[in-house]
């Protein structure tokens, strides 16, 4: 019997969630069948190369929005500590799981990426935030607060790998642009509504939040938060690889970004 996603009030909700989100996050049947949805994404294996590029001596890497731990698991078998953080306690049960099985040194925390206080400044080494785990976070302020979280507590040499989409890559499909219309037309009418906002269905939960970047807005939000942009590699629409002729026009061409930051 599939198990009801852990109920909230509208006013219990954390801060930067909304309620599909939430909805999608504490459901245990997606928790259950989440790595078998992504077994042929190449975006896992493209954000992969970057990570372990980026984290190649070994040390404590933040797995901010782990999921089920695709990430940080392959790390630890790589030698690396982890700390896996998500707001899922289905998701968070499967990290520990996994990692109690293959006695991995990675611990588990649940916690709102809006509010990581209990993790201490300057402890990690690396910070991770991978599969557009940043654009589900509601509002540019609670964005904000979660890339000035990871500043305080990634090392002064480290670095933080993140993906993001582009809100742009809407143009190259005819649904996209469709979408594109009705949202203008919406941000137009309703100020409140953050250009960008995309509610879609993942898994038969309804109305589930993810935020579209454009390149400006990302630069922009890294930026006012501390971050440098060390690397920004733009990605082909089906995620297969890297973007070809990168050189042109890739705001507009990107379907997304891997960002390394420092």
């Amino acid at each position: 019997m599939t198990q009801r996603p852990e109920y909230r009030p509208d006013w219990r909700l954390p801060r930067g969630v909304p309620r599909g989100l939430w909805e999608y996050m504490t459901a245990e049947h997606i928790a259950g069948g989440y790595d078998t949805s992504l077994a042929d994404d190449n975006l896992c294996r493209l954000d992969m190369e970057v990570v372990e590029r980026v984290c190649d001596r070994p040390g404590l890497v933040a797995d901010l929005g782990c999921g089920t731990g695709r990430a940080i698991l392959e790390l630890a078998r790589r030698g690396h500590r982890g700390l896996a953080v998500d707001l899922s306690l289905p998701m968070l049960r499967i990290v520990a799981r996994q990692a109690t099985q293959e006695q991995l040194p990675v611990d588990v925390l649940r916690a709102n990426l809006v509010e990581l206080d209990g993790i201490r400044d300057q402890s990690v080494d690396n910070a991770l935030c991978l599969y557009s785990t940043l654009g589900m976070i509601r509002g540019r302020e609670a964005r904000q607060a979660f890339l000035r979280h990871v500043r305080r507590i990634v090392r002064p040499d480290g670095a933080f790998v993140l993906h993001v989409h582009n809100l742009w890559a809407n143009l190259w499909h005819p649904a996209g642009r469709q979408w594109l219309w009705g949202h203008f037309r919406d941000k137009v009418r309703r100020s409140e509504l953050e250009l960008g906002d995309k509610q879609q269905t993942i898994h038969g939960v309804p109305n589930v939040l993810l935020h579209l970047f454009t390149r400006r807005q990302l630069q922009q939000e890294l930026w006012d938060s501390g971050w440098r942009i060390a690397e920004l590699i733009p990605l082909c629409r089906e995620h297969k690889e890297r973007l070809a002729s990168a050189w042109f026009i890739p705001g507009a061409r990107a379907n997304g970004w891997i960002v390394v930051c420092k």
